[in-house]
């Protein structure tokens, strides 16, 4: 979140922010509740001062008449205070949750828009794939191969879920371990093994509530809810600790299932293995010293644009305007891979610099010496990459006249074969 002194030494430029994100937010309550703290706060030091005051005098009076006039002035003191302390709770309590309303501040190098539609997009590094037949889409790649199984998912658990089989399953499983070989393995980023479900106070702490609320699965019985990505327990792994000097950068990486109700995109993509209600996604994640975010963010984008590269598909990366940016992001990156039988760009990175926002919420804190300060590092994160979107292109770029697949050389050593063909 935004510091209260942020917010009040730059209140034009949060709510220019606000208005370059297409949102809202209530930065005059805030104002007006943060006026009225710092009055309370004054009120009741004074008041405290007063009972002090009266305590000395209760002390030090002979006459028994002294001392219950005094006793009694300290106890309506006392009566005050404890009303003033009653209306500080009060208006901290309204004050913390608008605090969480509010989106995090635009980068200045961010460009302007309202939405998606204006998003900066790149041109595309590598060659369209050339086919002598209508390329098709990846759900008729599938049904040929018996990997993809729709309509058994949606019986099971209704539209937007499915079931891979076969060696479409097994190619699925291929991505996933080949892309986090290759960031921990190259790219020196730690793996963990991360709960899928969190409270919801570390949502609160990730930034993804109150804002996603209605996208979040819950458990019905107890305070779970199940990750929309492994960037909210990442974000959440050092929360309330003081990292000791020396420990940052932390870079991070981990596999997840992700659980997402798509109500933000309803009637979108309802067709395949676009946007469905869970997935597997491989997320990298950093903590570092802010002077360090800018580099850090450039690191994953190009670990992000590794995987389109080594898998020889065609890609672009898109610089998102303020109006399509996360709540939690101030600058953000994806990048798209192109899937020729749907004949579309599939996102399937989002690389975000989110700053201290995090840690603020999460108060996570960092010493740069050992004896020195302590500050709230920044944190980003980065998909690498969601595993259905990146399937989807492997299939169609690589489909065969014949309905078979080539399996990508990169990702034969973890297949153990280099075609999947359709049953007999």
């Amino acid at each position: 979140m935004l510091s209260l002194q942020f917010i009040r030494e730059n209140v034009e430029r949060v709510k220019r922010d606000v208005l370059l994100r297409n949102t809202t937010a209530p930065i005059d309550r805030i104002l007006q509740l943060d006026e009225e703290r710092r009055q309370l706060l004054q009120e009741v030091e004074k008041l405290r001062a007063e009972r002090n005051l009266a305590n000395k005098e209760i002390a030090a009076a002979k006459e028994a008449a002294d001392r219950e006039e005094r006793i009694a002035l300290m106890r309506s003191v006392g009566d005050r205070i404890s009303a003033f302390d009653v209306r500080l709770k009060t208006v901290e309590v309204e004050l913390k949750e608008h605090l969480y309303e509010v989106p995090n501040i635009v980068d200045p190098t961010v460009p302007h828009g309202a939405d998606e539609d204006l998003n900066v997009k790149s041109e595309p590094f590598g060659d369209a794939p050339v086919f002598e037949f209508q390329p098709r889409p990846h759900w008729e790649i599938g049904e040929r191969l018996a990997g993809i199984d729709f309509d058994r998912g949606v019986r099971m658990s209704g539209s937007r879920f499915f079931v891979l089989r076969g060696g479409v399953a097994h190619l699925h499983r291929a991505l996933i371990q080949w892309m986090l070989d290759l960031h921990a393995r190259e790219g020196g980023f730690e793996e963990c093994y991360l709960p899928y479900m969190m409270t919801e106070e570390s949502f609160y702490a990730s930034g993804h509530l109150p804002k996603f609320r209605e996208n979040l699965y819950r458990d019905a019985e107890e305070d779970y809810l199940f990750i929309p990505t492994a960037e909210a327990p990442f974000a959440n792994l050092y929360r309330g600790e003081i990292l000791p000097a020396g420990s940052l950068p932390k870079r991070l990486v981990a596999h997840t299932p992700c659980f997402r109700r798509e109500k933000m995109s309803a009637g979108r993509d309802t067709r395949g293995l676009k946007r469905v209600h869970q997935f597997e996604k491989v997320e990298m994640f950093v903590y570092c010293e802010p002077e360090q975010s800018e580099n850090e963010l450039q690191l994953l984008l190009g670990r992000a644009r590794t995987i389109p590269e080594r898998l020889g598909i065609r890609y672009r990366t898109v610089e998102q305007c303020s109006g399509d940016l996360d709540f939690k992001s101030t600058k953000s990156y994806d990048v798209e891979m192109w899937a020729p039988g749907v004949d579309d760009w599939l996102e399937v990175s989002s690389v975000s610099n989110c700053l201290d926002f995090q840690a603020r919420r999460a108060n996570i804190r960092y010493r740069s010496s050992p004896d020195g300060p302590t500050r709230h590092p920044h944190m980003l994160n980065g998909s690498a990459l969601g595993i259905p979107r990146t399937l989807i292109s492997v299939l169609e770029n690589y489909q065969q006249v014949d309905g078979s697949v080539t399996v990508p050389e990169v990702l034969r050593p973890y297949m153990g074969f280099d075609r999947l063909t359709p049953p007999a």
